[in-house]
């Protein structure tokens, strides 16, 4: 049956010109967000193929929970070609799904539950005397100068380190997968940089690949032993499917929690008097705090879908195979939701904001994402007190439609003491530890805390 075009797209209204990777949308997100939410919450735009925006918390809340609505990434063309979360599609990303965010119920489940007893709270607290040991020591690098960029110097590192020791590759490795993983989300998609990228990433993914044989053949403590030999729904999965999955914990282990906490920093120190009274009050305010930075900053903007069937919402039609763009940045600040969205509340309680996304794929790392931001905010609220962020040096991201992140945010403070080894020994003795500990077998077969010794 042939279809005419220009009837099909009748059902694309109201119309929206919606592109996040435009150079001056992080400049722009507020008006773009509040002109949305006012006039056309749900709008079809033109840009990257044309897609479906939801902007609005409730249209947001409705599509992300629906199970109409699809995260496939069809690459054998089985389900009419469905291009999962990524919008545009990634060049890099052609031949390899993203993991389970890419996947549908009955798979998705299959996978997840492999994974979860991985990355549960009481999985991930055990983990507390690690990190701060990490912590500690990229902090000494630099205590005695009173200089420091937040993100190169401590927000790039920490979360790398974690996420290879959890994952049960060499720690020391973090400075191969470190660059390719930042750079990857800060440049444009027309960039010229981009041949150089992809380059990066398929090294990285060679490297993933080794590990991945390696542990196969014998076996080592971590998330990639947990699916190295995996069988699920009765098939065994190629490895292009298992560095998929991978790679997406990579991903969200890096630079979704250096986002974060960049931002807070940079916010904090624009704000002495809040990061005072954090700092005070840290019993009580901590994790309302933390909920409320992720409502405001939103780290990962938003995730693509596809509609899986026609489909209506509020009288605007769907048709099966429309492309969707799930905005959880401008669900966090819809006034119909949040009280004052567009200021900080450190104190603001009920935050039910959507920067983990919402339904069967909510973020598995959300309680590792919380638990790394907190480690490392309270160490420079701890030792670096005074201060002061560097504004002509702070450099944000080229485009923040993957994540909203920074490149640079330097900041002087007054200098303190060592506490400890320098970061190299330190690693070489948290391998060991990890190695002889079997810090990253699953929740099931070890309870207890890391033992660092100090």
């Amino acid at each position: 049956m042939s279809v005419d075009p220009v009837a099909d797209a009748t059902h694309r209204s109201p119309k929206y010109d919606f592109d996040r990777h435009a150079p001056d949308y992080r400049d722009r997100f507020l008006d773009v967000t509040e002109e949305m939410q006012s006039k056309c919450p749900m709008a079809w735009s033109d840009t990257h193929g044309g897609h479906w925006v939801a902007a609005g918390s409730r249209q947001v809340f409705d599509l992300a929970r629906s199970a109409d609505v699809s995260n496939d990434h069809d690459l054998h063309n089985k389900r009419k070609g469905y291009k999962g979360i990524a919008i545009p599609s990634m060049e890099r990303a052609s031949g390899v799904r993203g993991g389970i965010l890419e996947m549908d119920d009955p798979e998705h489940h299959e996978f997840r539950g492999l994974l979860n007893p991985y990355l549960s709270p009481a999985a991930v607290e055990r983990w507390i005397p690690f990190v701060d040991e990490v912590v500690r020591a990229v902090i000494d690098e630099k205590i005695e100068s009173g200089k420091i960029d937040f993100v190169d110097d401590l927000a790039n590192v920490v979360p790398a380190v974690l996420t290879l020791a959890m994952m049960g590759i060499p720690i020391e490795k973090w400075v191969i997968y470190n660059e390719p993983v930042h750079a990857a989300v800060y440049t444009p998609p027309d960039s010229p940089d981009i041949p150089r990228i992809n380059e990066m990433h398929r090294a990285m993914g060679l490297d993933l690949l080794t590990n991945l044989f390696e542990i196969r053949e014998n076996p080592r403590p971590g998330l990639i032993n947990a699916i190295a030999n995996v069988e699920v729904l009765g098939e065994k999965p190629d490895d292009m499917e298992l560095l998929g999955i991978l790679s997406l914990l990579i991903g969200g282990g890096f630079d979704t929690t250096t986002a974060l906490t960049a931002h807070s920093l940079e916010w904090l120190g624009l704000n002495p008097d809040e990061r005072t009274r954090l700092s005070e009050e840290r019993d009580t305010l901590l994790n309302p705090a933390t909920e409320e930075f992720l409502r405001y900053f939103t780290p990962a903007p938003g995730n693509g879908r596809t509609f899986a069937d026609d489909y209506e919402l509020d009288g605007t039609e769907f048709k099966e195979g429309d492309r969707l763009w799930l905005s959880w940045a401008m669900a966090n600040r819809d006034p119909e939701l949040f009280d004052d969205p567009n200021n900080i509340d450190l104190e603001r309680r009920g935050n039910r904001h959507f920067s983990f996304g919402l339904g069967i794929h909510r973020c598995v790392g959300s309680n590792m994402a919380r638990m790394v931001f907190k480690r490392m905010l309270l160490a420079v609220l701890d030792r670096m007190p005074d201060y002061t962020v560097d504004v002509e040096g702070t450099v944000h991201y080229d485009t923040i439609g993957v994540i909203q992140g920074m490149r640079h945010l330097p900041a002087t403070f007054t200098p303190g003491p060592r506490l400890g080894d320098n970061l190299d020994d330190t690693l070489k003795k948290l391998q060991k530890i990890c190695d002889e500990q079997r810090l990253a077998d699953p929740i099931t077969r070890k309870k207890d805390s890391a033992d660092i010794g100090n």
